[in-house]
């Protein structure tokens, strides 16, 4: 039998900021070592998300610093843990296999490594016990949450609809199509297939071959697919099948991360708002001021490039692969120095599987297949590849693909800059001098990424530098140390910045590059009076009640000077990992004295979990009545919190 393998405490760390680490000391009641109640949550949350490896008998206090205590029984323990593992009333899925449990020598101390895979979307959600309501969790932030409903439910439909789009409407049918789309599409079709059997076919014939019309083979019944409405549909009965509906083109004429637009493209009511149409209106606005070298292809000019097919492959997937039923919009971003894709829902596979092709699993294949039909998209396992590919071929930065959880959304990033752009490198000698020189081109390198992108982490920094991730995170240490860089959060959430960035600039969406603002920026002053159907957010989203003035529940309402005060004052919650009740809501306190602030300017504010802030600080001050909210019904989209009474004494439990 293999001896053990050996590691060390910092082993342990710098494996922290490439996956998901959770550590319990695992010592039981008589000090031989006992499988913990909690590692369930743990192993729901982590297989719901990217995966992760859970250390038993390693302990972790505080954040981010890790020591070895061992297990004196660890049979005793992996043996705990396949008996549960078998027992669907401990959890619903056991997906482990042997060599995902192995002991490990840490220090001189035995542990037990255990690697939780990402379950498959057939897998999910994995839960405790027997009902997914109330048994499955999230990793979010620093721990596991448990999941709410709308999560459970959206899990289940990705579990049981391999394509979101084939379900069959009721009540709906060809008169709730604009016709001029799918005109518009039907001669894009005869003029990529010349000649083709289906082009002389009538409208309604012509849809049901494309997939748009159909029939449920299970309950005999037909007509118009959830695809064919959203590709061919009005906006307006869009949002009657799917009240999220929404799609949303903004070009910026500087490129820094802020919400002031020159060119915007949003269902208004003077054009159709479905899916083809925004697609063939942004593709324009996109490749508008794109160079063309000239180039003959059998006496032709070739228009297209390496750069427009790229836009136009990140452009068909961020519609195929939209959850049109998230809480998000999709959102395409034209700056001067990038492009910016983002659709509702996360990824069906791992990142890194999608990124390296070869294996796809569409949301929306129904809309694949149309865009395929008319020459656009490429096949389902080459699209992201191509991107990338074709990006290279520019020698400009590696594309940016990412998630954020809060809410569900896939994001990708095209920057139009080289590795190491003269402004950034110039930047950075001007700031450091000789010593910029003197650096490992590594180090250099995340520098220059550090400067051009505003934030690097561990995970980017690896798509960039070959060398081992165990090197990266001793050589972040290192800049770190030397005041090179400055670090914020905790083993897989740490981000790295110059000293002398503002780091605000670089969080406007979560914790990452920035491009892409959370929420809808305001719709311009002539759409501000279009009926509610029409409108970029829900009306129940409004932010204003005479009686009350302005609820501030997202960050750009805030002025640059009140951002900066609040900012101040959340300063001794929002650079602690971990921060005692009391002092949390002190500063919860001081924030929302004299103003209405919404949950997730609190989160940010704060760097916490919306959700977990909710439920463990603001809900009891509200029943405490030290906060007020500003609306009766706690699960108000709009709720914002402000103290009972401004002069009153901070509170301190």
């Amino acid at each position: 039998m293999n001896s053990p393998e050996q590691l060390t405490v910092d082993d342990i760390a710098t494996l922290a900021e490439s996956v998901d680490v959770e550590c319990k000391a695992a010592q039981g009641r008589d000090g031989r070592g006992e499988l913990p109640d909690d590692f369930w949550k743990s192993y729901s949350a982590m297989a719901n998300g990217e995966g992760g490896v859970v250390w038993l008998g390693i302990e972790e206090k505080p954040r981010g610093r890790f020591r070895a205590v061992g297990i004196k029984d660890a049979e005793r323990v992996r043996k705990a843990l396949w008996d549960n593992l078998h027992n669907r009333k401990q959890i619903s899925v056991n997906l482990l296999v042997e060599q995902n449990v192995q002991p490990v020598q840490v220090e001189g101390a035995t542990v037990l490594r255990i690697e939780v895979p990402r379950a498959s979307r057939q897998n999910k959600p994995v839960h405790l016990g027997s009902n997914p309501f109330g048994g499955t969790y999230l990793r979010r932030y620093e721990g596991d949450y448990l999941a709410d409903d709308e999560a459970v439910r959206r899990m289940l439909a990705e579990r049981v609809e391999d394509s979101r789009d084939d379900r069959i409407l009721k009540g709906f049918d060809l008169t709730d199509l604009d016709m001029e789309t799918v005109a518009a599409y039907r001669n894009r079709f005869s003029a990529v297939k010349p000649g083709h059997v289906w082009a002389d076919l009538s409208v309604m014939d012509f849809l049901e071959r494309i997939g748009a019309f159909g029939r449920n083979r299970d309950d005999g019944s037909s007509g118009l697919r959830l695809a064919g409405l959203l590709m061919f549909g009005r906006a307006e009965v869009i949002r009657d099948a799917l009240p999220n509906y929404m799609v949303d083109y903004q070009e910026r004429a500087v490129a820094k991360t802020e919400r002031r637009w020159i060119d915007r493209l949003v269902p208004d009511g003077s054009w159709s708002g479905n899916v083809y149409d925004f697609f063939r209106r942004v593709y324009q606005k996109l490749t508008a001021e794109l160079k063309v070298p000239f180039q003959l292809q059998d006496g032709q000019r070739i228009e297209d490039t390496p750069v427009h097919e790229a836009l136009r492959e990140a452009l068909v997937n961020t519609l195929i692969h939209a959850d049109f039923s998230g809480r998000v919009s999709v959102l395409v971003v034209k700056r001067p120095d990038m492009f910016g894709f983002r659709n509702p829902g996360l990824l069906r596979i791992p990142l890194a599987q999608a990124m390296a092709g070869g294996t796809s699993d569409c949301r929306n294949r129904r809309l694949q297949t149309m865009f395929q039909l008319v020459g656009y998209g490429d096949h389902a396992e080459s699209g992201l590849p191509k991107i990338y590919h074709n990006w290279a071929g520019q020698h400009w930065r590696r594309p940016v693909l990412y998630q954020l959880y809060e809410p569900e959304q896939t994001l990708m990033e095209l920057r139009m800059a080289s590795l190491l752009p003269a402004d950034a490198v110039a930047e950075l000698e001007a700031h450091l001098g000789a010593r910029f020189a003197n650096l490992s081109e590594p180090e250099r390198l995340a520098l220059v990424t550090a400067a051009t992108e505003g934030v690097l982490s561990h995970p980017r920094f690896r798509e960039i530098c070959t060398d081992h991730p165990s090197d990266i995170t001793k050589m972040l240490g290192r800049l770190v140390k030397d005041g090179l860089l400055v670090s914020n959060g905790v083993g897989r959430g740490m981000v790295y910045f110059l000293p002398w960035q503002d780091r605000r600039s670089a969080q406007l969406f979560g914790a990452e590059n920035g491009l892409l603002p959370q929420d809808l920026a305001p719709l311009p002053p002539q759409l501000s009076s279009q009926p509610p159907q029409l409108s970029s957010q829900p009306p129940q989203l409004d932010t204003l009640r005479p009686e009350l003035g302005t609820l501030y529940l997202d960050w750009e309402q805030l002025s640059e000077a009140a951002q900066r005060e609040l900012a101040d004052l959340a300063r001794p919650v929002s650079q602690q990992a971990r921060t005692a009740q009391a002092a949390l809501r002190a500063v919860v306190f001081a924030l929302c004295r004299d103003r209405f602030l919404g949950r997730r300017v609190l989160a940010r504010l704060l760097n916490r979990n919306p959700d977990d802030l909710l439920k463990r600080t603001l809900n009891p001050l509200v029943d405490e009545g030290r906060l007020k909210t500003a609306f009766p019904s706690r699960s108000d989209p709009r709720q914002a919190y402000t103290t009972v009474d401004p002069h009153q004494s901070t509170p301190n439990s």
